[in-house]
């Protein structure tokens, strides 16, 4: 364990140079906020430009299965793994209590109890909501039916019409009941998980800034500029599908590409401020261990969100693809092409 921490630091010290550090620091912060605007960008304004089209719930269906991909790959193939190697560092893992217990994978679990209990607290306030609020529209659905069968009862002597037709009348008033419900539950449930998935995405992307603006090593910046731009991409475009598909109004879609996009750079600024008031480098144990907890955190909630919230929610739950087959297994080779574009993405960074 020793003689593997000597050539770590000896490797590290070859690398070391704060100068050059910074100056590709400050290039990168220019190259990931513009990869971050185009990657999520691309979704949203795919979606304004084909809305109304009969193509375009297939198309946000896709590009959401893209998403799926992309997000599930992000928490299990460079979240988890970076916050396992964080805290099993031998500058943390000789220590207790760390060497006694996975706490990755015990704060990956909390993650995802976190997420459920986000994902149940919320759903139920949508359905007490959706209740009140369309059964409100129903009554008066249904007092407008009535004044319509009264005008039918003027008219018509024959009882036997008049019962006809306040009986369709009250079934198409339960349908459209049912009908708003449905849809107004299904679209605050698509808002709900854009936002939790942002806020697990950003603790991801505020992770990576904080430990590359701390990093002094000039060798593992240069790779990693490169790789994470295209990690921005792919998981800004994952992201942009869920906002797209949520419909949510301009200034709140607006809001959340722009926190989306800056969340990485500002993670860059903060670790630089940080280096250069504790000397604290991307190898220090304390900064490691925040590392590790938060990417725990993090790598939990995006595995919840993308299996229950995003992969089983349209494999299982979504009309469109149970009616069309073909539709279903285009969405399952989105859903691959996702998981394998961020996968490769790990050969780098």
């Amino acid at each position: 364990m020793s003689t593997s921490c000597s050539i770590d630091t000896a490797r590290t010290l070859a690398c070391r140079d704060g100068a050059a550090a910074a100056t590709i620091k400050y290039i990168s912060i220019f190259v990931i906020f513009t990869t971050s605007i185009i990657g999520i960008s691309a979704p949203v304004m795919l979606a304004r430009l084909f809305h109304g089209k009969p193509v375009y719930d297939k198309a946000i269906l896709m590009i959401k299965c893209f998403a799926a991909g992309v997000i599930l790959s992000t928490s299990l193939v460079h979240v988890l793994p970076d916050a396992y190697n964080a805290l099993a560092d031998c500058h943390v893992s000789s220590n207790h209590p760390w060497k006694d217990f996975p706490f990755s994978g015990l704060v990956t679990l909390v993650g995802v109890l976190t997420a459920l209990l986000v994902d149940l607290t919320a759903t139920s306030h949508v359905d007490g909501y959706s209740h009140g609020h369309v059964h409100g529209k129903g009554s008066e659905s249904f007092t407008s039916k009535n004044i319509i069968s009264t005008g039918y009862s003027r008219i018509e002597e024959d009882e036997e019409a008049k019962k006809s037709v306040v009986e369709i009348e009250v079934v198409e008033a339960e349908e459209e009941r049912r009908r708003l419900k449905e849809e107004e539950m299904v679209k605050m449930k698509q808002r709900m998980v854009s936002q939790v998935l942002e806020i697990g995405i950003i603790f991801h992307s505020v992770i990576i800034g904080v430990t590359m603006g701390m990093s002094q090593n000039q060798c593992t910046i240069k790779p990693l500029v490169a790789a994470l731009a295209f990690h921005q991409i792919f998981e800004g475009m994952g992201l942009g599908g869920c906002i797209a598909q949520a419909g949510f109004k301009f200034g709140t879609t607006a809001y959340m590409c722009v926190m989306f996009s800056i969340t990485t750079p500002m993670g860059i600024v903060l670790g630089m401020i940080l280096f250069s008031l504790t000397g604290y480098d991307d190898s220090n144990p304390n900064a490691l261990i925040m590392e590790g907890l938060l990417g725990s955190l993090s790598s939990g909630i995006l595995i919840y969100m993308g299996l229950v919230d995003l992969i089983a929610l349209d494999f299982f739950h979504n009309k469109l693809m149970s009616s069309e087959t073909w539709l279903k297994k285009v969405s399952f080779v989105a859903l691959v092409l996702g998981s394998t574009s961020m996968s490769i993405l790990a050969l780098w960074a």
